[in-house]
């Protein structure tokens, strides 16, 4: 057993007065785990966990623990800690991936940080330095980088995870918290049965966020309302849920993933448009990704893969409704719709069940379209480091 230790450091002082520790990554201690899993050979999404994982706690008094990089295992809490009882969680979700020397490599990391501390503030969770994190996330991940997979389309996991631990009832705002890393080898996010298409089923009498609500954060309050209408949904043999909102249907995400669709011009260009970030849709960064390079392919400083280097892709962050997406289907100009998250990167969508029957996309026989294909593969060489772009790829020390 390996173990880095840094003295801890007493609450800093200001004119006289003691005040809380930041969270400091210089004062990482570090216990290796005695015995190391075998690697599995084909991982299966957040089932099996990494050798190690990465902690600190924040108490009222005395502000930020030193972390900890420690063996994988349980964690205990007060049954009365406000995670149970009020659910001030959040999380976020990244990726780490092989470069092409081997070196592990993250992409944007600094924007999950940034989506982290806002979702933190909206439950009122204490502040915390998201530089530090990132770097002890950096150190977590070249720890445990075996567990990176070397087969394509494949990747390392990171959920970074806050939540209360107020260990008292009444409904009021936790002033303690646990902040912890956890990190899963993965393949592709859905089974080959949906490689060519996500079946989703709309729905509007269920919302999954709304207007003034918390659809624009990553709460672990987000998800749990999904859960049965997914199962509903599953049972007609759809994947997904499309969320619609108002009564014009309006198009929010799909499952919990961001939404698009390619639609054919008059003048020969492509229209691509997304649900716009109102509050209820999670501000994706596969989603701020693509959208950037579709306009750097327009504005011709980059080529995307398969596509014509004078194709313009004219992007729109705007309302998007189910019955302009029947229209333009109808009509022929739906080229294609596709969903991209963290978890998939970029995925076709099959068909649509709306009111009682099912809207076909293109891909439901030849899978990701031409925009697609190009975002797909252009996000997946950024991220590996086979392409470099505006400095997307983090590598991390080892």
């Amino acid at each position: 057993m390996a173990i880095e230790k840094t003295p801890l450091a007493a609450p800093l002082a200001m004119n006289g007065s003691a005040h809380l520790a930041e969270l400091d990554a210089s004062r990482l201690v570090v216990t290796l785990a005695k015995t190391l899993q075998p690697l599995p050979e084909n991982p299966h999404f957040g089932e099996i966990k990494t050798d190690h994982m990465l902690m600190a706690t924040y108490e009222p008094k005395t502000g930020w623990s030193a972390p900890e990089i420690k063996p994988y295992g349980p964690i205990s809490l007060d049954p009365a800690s406000s995670c149970f009882q009020y659910c001030p969680n959040v999380f976020e979700g990244m990726k780490a991936y092989r470069g092409p020397n081997g070196e592990p490599r993250l992409f944007r990391p600094k924007l999950n940080m940034e989506r982290l501390a806002r979702s933190a503030e909206r439950v009122a969770l204490p502040p915390f330095d998201t530089n530090a994190v990132l770097t002890l996330i950096k150190r977590l991940v070249a720890i445990d980088a075996r567990w990176i997979p070397t087969k394509p389309g494949h990747s390392l996991y990171i959920r970074p995870t806050i939540i209360g631990t107020r260990a008292a009832l009444g409904v009021a705002a936790s002033d303690s918290a646990m902040l912890y890393v956890i990190m899963t080898p993965t393949g592709p996010y859905f089974n080959t049965a949906n490689a060519k298409g996500i079946p989703l089923l709309a729905v509007g009498t269920t919302v999954r966020s709304w207007p003034g609500g918390t659809g624009g954060h990553k709460l672990g309050l987000n998800y749990a309302p999904g859960f049965l209408p997914q199962r509903l949904a599953a049972e007609q043999g759809y994947s997904q849920i499309l969320w619609l909102l108002g009564d014009d249907h309006k198009i929010t995400e799909a499952g919990a993933m961001n939404f698009f669709a390619v639609v054919a011009r008059d003048d020969g260009d492509l229209d691509v448009v997304t649900p716009p970030l109102d509050g209820t849709i999670l501000p994706g960064l596969t989603r701020l990704s693509c959208l950037a390079l579709l306009d750097a392919h327009t504005a011709r400083r980059t080529v995307l893969p398969g596509l014509r280097p004078a194709l313009r892709l004219h992007t729109h962050e705007r309302a998007l409704t189910m019955p302009e997406l029947a229209a333009w289907s109808a009509e022929g100009k739906l080229l294609e719709a596709f969903c991209v998250g963290t978890a998939v990167a970029v995925a076709p969508v099959g068909r649509i069940g709306w009111e009682g029957k099912d809207l076909v996309m293109p891909s439901e026989e030849t899978g990701l379209g031409e925009v697609g294909k190009a975002l797909l593969e252009r996000v997946l060489d950024i991220q590996t480091g086979r392409v470099e772009w505006e400095g997307w790829s983090v590598v991390c020390e080892v």
